[in-house]
């Protein structure tokens, strides 16, 4: 059977109609099992024992590897964090700047709060250069390169929008920075989501992400991608046994990646989960995820399109969005639509638009068409 067709729904753990992927996503069984198995394992074994070091190194090294595949990078530069934020601060706080330098962002309130604070927090340290983006969250190239010149120490955009779900011109940013400035990446709405999420091709130094969102993965998991020659950039911004060697003088000198940013232990069982998602999904292909994301939302979209009272947000061209469909319903409150909808065992979320509260619904490898006909007839009846 095709596999965009395929009903997958049984391999995940929910009986809902789970439309927030965007925010939190479902995890597949087996990585809930995968998990259950390491704690009896780990436990079984003495979590600080001389077996667990190698038994913990192995995992290390496995959702390493998956990650590294997806985005086609080296294992070691990958690290692995609590969260998307986890990354953005990294480079946010990591990077040295002066009174001449700048930093190239997006939108400013149109963006996420996690790709917006950490810059914002540089003020006083470094000019932050804002680009206007219209409606849908889109800039043109051309005011871009405008506001980059000699000075620009960064350039943090989002991969894809959480609010409207665009898929900003990445690809293309990397060209005209062409490995001269610094570029950092949030692609928390797209690795997991969409095809070819290719750090050799975005031309990117950093890049944050995590692994709840489209990944599937547990909470508290979280990947940030550095660039080995990249890495010479960043001081860390916390320090620990596990990152840091302490030689006679009483000097310290930072490891190399991926333990010069990593001190402390790890999530242990979230990093298990994990890599049992992401190999989920790697198997299932990317390309046909983008493909059933794109066929369900297009589905929700027009449907929802077909009815007077509502508004939908975000690209009309399928091909520059993810499967996130933004809308309000003339004369009710998002909140109330959410609260509503979820006592139909319907979960969708409410987000914004600047200042504007819209619902949010965003498909994922596990979602069906009569999955999406149910939404749309409960909606009709609100």
């Amino acid at each position: 059977m095709n596999l965009v067709s395929k009903d997958i729904s049984d391999d995940f753990a929910t009986d809902k109609i789970y439309l927030n992927n965007a925010s939190v996503s479902i995890m597949p069984k087996q990585s809930i099992e995968a998990m259950n198995e390491f704690l009896i394992s780990y436990n079984g074994m003495g979590p600080d024992s001389n077996k667990s070091e190698p038994f913990i190194s192995e995992k290390f090294r496995n959702v390493r590897k998956i990650i590294s595949k997806i985005i086609n990078c080296q294992p070691d530069e990958i690290i692995l964090t609590q969260s998307t934020t986890d990354g953005v601060n990294f480079v946010a706080n990591g990077l040295t700047y002066d009174s001449n330098s700048n930093i190239v962002i997006r939108g400013m309130s149109h963006e996420h709060h996690a790709n917006f604070y950490p810059w914002l927090r540089l003020k006083n340290k470094t000019e932050i250069r804002n680009l206007d983006v219209d409606q849908n969250g889109f800039f043109e190239l051309d005011d871009f390169s405008r506001l980059v010149d000699n000075n620009t120490r960064l350039v943090a955009l989002s991969h894809a929008l959480y609010n409207t779900g665009s898929i900003l011109p990445i690809e293309e940013i990397g060209k005209i920075l062409d490995n001269n400035i610094p570029f950092f990446l949030d692609s928390a709405q797209t690795v997991g989501c969409i095809k070819n999420v290719n750090v050799k091709n975005l031309k990117c130094n950093f890049m944050s992400f995590n692994g709840s969102k489209w990944l599937c993965g547990p909470m508290g998991t979280g990947l940030f991608y550095c660039d080995r020659k990249s890495s010479q950039l960043l001081e860390p911004i916390s320090i620990g046994g596990e990152s840091a060697l302490l030689y006679e003088d009483s000097n310290l000198a930072f490891k190399d990646i991926p333990e010069k940013f990593q001190t402390g232990f790890r999530n242990y069982v979230g990093i298990v989960g994990l890599e049992s998602s992401a190999n989920y999904l790697y198997n299932f292909g990317f390309e046909n995820i983008q493909e059933k994301n794109k066929k369900l939302s297009n589905i929700l979209r027009e449907e929802l399109s077909k009815i007077s009272k509502i508004t939908v947000y975000g690209p009309d061209d399928p091909e520059k969005r993810t499967s996130i469909v933004s809308f309000i319903i003339e004369g009710l409150e998002p909140e109330f639509v959410v609260e509503k909808l979820e006592k139909k065992n319907i979960i969708l979320a409410v987000r914004e638009i600047y200042d504007k509260k819209i619902i949010r619904a965003s498909t994922h490898l596990f979602n069906t068409e009569s999955q999406i006909i149910q939404v749309i007839d409960e909606i009709k009846k609100l």
